[in-house]
């Protein structure tokens, strides 16, 4: 068993002697699907896919991108046998376009 003292805190780094928090509910595949979608609201996707059908252009490749990385993260996240309690959290997910 090896200990290690890693800034203030103290941890066991082998597997079998960490202690586990269980959270008080569990994070379930559409609580992550609805952080996807509130993220995609944030950067008005309806506006953007509304505008490419009525012009007949596509959307700004950013934009498209941005998607697509919001789709894998979801399911890259959705895919782990514990999904963090903080999977909300912006490590998890692609940094937002400026637009």
């Amino acid at each position: 068993m090896r200990f290690a003292e890693i800034g203030n805190s103290r941890e066991w780094t082998e597997p079998g002697w960490t202690t586990t928090q269980v959270s008080a509910q569990k994070i379930s595949v559409e609580d992550v699907e609805a952080e996807a979608q509130r993220r995609l609201r944030a950067i008005r996707l309806h506006e953007w896919r509304r505008r490419a059908f009525v012009t007949g252009q596509p959307m700004p490749e950013d934009v498209c991108q941005y998607v697509q990385q919001i789709e894998f993260a979801t399911r890259a996240i959705s895919c782990l046998s514990t999904i963090p309690d903080d999977f909300d959290s912006d490590v998890y997910w692609p940094r937002l376009i400026n637009r």
